[in-house]
């Protein structure tokens, strides 16, 4: 089994014969026998909460859009809209699931002891960030490559030009977080050592002089790099040992809580931590300070649910199911939205369909698009099955020998 980032995972001890079942009880077969192999095939010193974490981040990301994001057909076009635009009380939902920080968090830890043990092993800083870009990017080419070819195609079908351009702009919109994941990657050297607290003192500064001195729009992309930066740098210090007491998650979490309540309250930032077609501000569209306080109160219970997330995940099936979303992290990412639209697409054949393509205004929309989250389960599924290749690390053909070099000898000359 390998894990998120390809590296085969270590079985137990050498020559360490399999369990069987016990005397009289057949052995495990099938879905049964599989996950026990999952759970025997990770390496005990493997901590299970971190891939727990970040599988409930992807999933959060994931339900987050499906539930957050819709596609209206007014006329012969399509065009996005969202429930928190028409329904505000829903705003509590962006609290729940916008947990790109707790990505964050785990990627700058993973990538932090990674380095460390790389560095430890005596590999280079280029090998050791050409292997980590090739698991993060060879996904995005699957993905880029259909939707050059679905695109081109579209055009010259006649489809409507907005409709085209809606329907890329949705689907390539995850890229972003993976073009500032891959740059605070490459620059996990430099950020071993950094406090969090310096990042988030850019942050500030960008938005006093954002909102409260009239500064250009334009400055509030530094916090694209900033803002991201808290939480990743949050993941070092995690590798460093200096947020194993529980005092530690109890601090990032009350302390970002109520920075994040002061700010939307007084401050005037927006309540819901996602963008809202047609707002004014956004949170997200760059980082503001309240998404940054926020994600700290985020990161904050992450920490203190790592315990009691290790205990769940002895349970072989649970694990088995986090381990499978690890493993699938990047395709499950880059894909959604597409099953998404996938979906909506093919839904046009029947008409205007509740829930999938009507204007989301009322709590029937809520009930409807709940029940089109299976369906949008499946189209994933499918991609999974198509796409999850690019995922996986090449493998070197087993069993082919090494070449060899035969050297002619060349009988001494005779004096």
């Amino acid at each position: 089994m390998r894990d998120l980032t390809g590296t085969p995972a270590r079985k137990g001890t050498p020559g360490t014969p399999a369990r069987k079942g016990t005397r009289g009880t057949p052995a495990p077969t099938g879905l049964r026998a599989a996950i026990r192999r999952i759970d025997r095939a990770t390496p005990t010193h493997r901590d299970r909460a971190v891939d727990a974490l970040r599988a409930l981040a992807i999933l959060g990301v994931v339900l987050g859009h499906w539930l957050v994001t819709a596609l209206v057909a007014d006329g012969g076009a399509l065009r996005t809209a969202s429930p928190l635009g028409y329904m505000p009380w829903l705003t509590p939902v962006s609290w729940a699931f916008q947990t790109l920080a707790v990505f964050f968090l785990v990627g700058g830890h993973v990538a932090t002891r990674s380095y460390t043990s790389a560095r430890a092993r005596g590999t280079t800083y280029g090998r050791w960030l050409r292997a980590r870009m090739g698991r993060l990017l060879r996904p995005v080419a699957a993905v880029l490559t259909f939707w050059t070819v679905a695109t081109a195609g579209l055009l010259l079908s006649g489809a409507d030009f907005r409709t085209v351009h809606t329907l890329v702009k949705l689907a390539l919109s995850p890229l972003w977080f993976l073009v500032v994941f891959a740059g605070l990657t490459a620059a996990t050297p430099l950020l071993t050592r950094l406090n969090p607290l310096w990042p988030l003192a850019v942050v500030l500064h960008v938005d006093v002089v954002r909102f409260g001195f009239g500064g250009p729009a334009w400055l509030g992309w530094v916090n694209v790099a900033a803002g991201w930066l808290v939480p990743y740098t949050l993941g070092a210090a995690w590798t460093r040992g200096e947020l194993e007491r529980r005092r530690a998650g109890w601090v990032l979490f009350g302390g970002g809580a109520v920075a994040t309540a002061a700010l939307v309250a007084w401050a005037g930032y927006p309540a819901s931590m996602v963008g809202v077609p047609g707002a004014a501000v956004s949170n997200l569209d760059p980082p503001t300070l309240a998404a940054v306080t926020f994600g700290l109160a985020q990161c904050g219970l992450a920490l203190l649910l790592r315990e009691p997330l290790r205990r769940g995940m002895r349970r072989p099936v649970l694990w088995a199911g986090i381990a499978f979303a690890n493993l699938s992290a990047m395709t499950i990412f880059l894909w959604h939205q597409t099953s998404l639209m996938a979906v909506t697409a093919l839904g046009l054949l029947a008409g205007r369909l509740p829930g999938l393509h009507t204007v989301p205004d009322s709590l029937v929309w809520v009930a409807a698009r709940a029940a089109w989250l299976p369906v949008f389960g499946c189209a994933l599924t499918l991609c999974w099955f198509a796409f999850s290749v690019h995922e996986r690390a090449p493998r070197r053909p087993a069993g082919r020998p090494s070449r060899v070099v035969r050297v002619r000898r060349t009988p001494p000359r005779s004096t």
